[in-house]
């Protein structure tokens, strides 16, 4: 299999995906992405790091085993954040 044909076939479904993550709360997640600067940053954030994170673990792309841990490691903190952003606007109702 070539790299390019490695990439797309393991690249299809990439697992953590933020609608993936709070599926019931897909709705509220494009209205923040949509209304709020912040929470789209983080979304844009988190979105890069899980995608480096596939790349790794997919072999596409190497890393220590250090790198990859303090990326699982960032890929929670925005993920908290993000959570936190969520629970804060259905309690606000926005």
């Amino acid at each position: 299999m070539l790299e390019h044909e490695k990439e797309t076939t393991f690249m299809s479904h990439v697992p953590h995906e933020l609608h993936e993550e709070f599926p019931d709360q897909a709705d509220a997640l494009h209205a923040l992405k949509m209304n709020n600067a912040h929470f789209a940053k983080l979304s844009e954030d988190y979105h890069s790091v899980n995608r480096e994170i596939h790349r790794i673990e997919t072999e596409i792309e190497p890393a220590s085993d250090e790198a990859l841990e303090g990326l699982k490691k960032q890929r929670l903190q925005l993920k908290d954040e993000i959570a936190a952003l969520l629970a804060a606007s259905e309690s606000t109702g926005s």
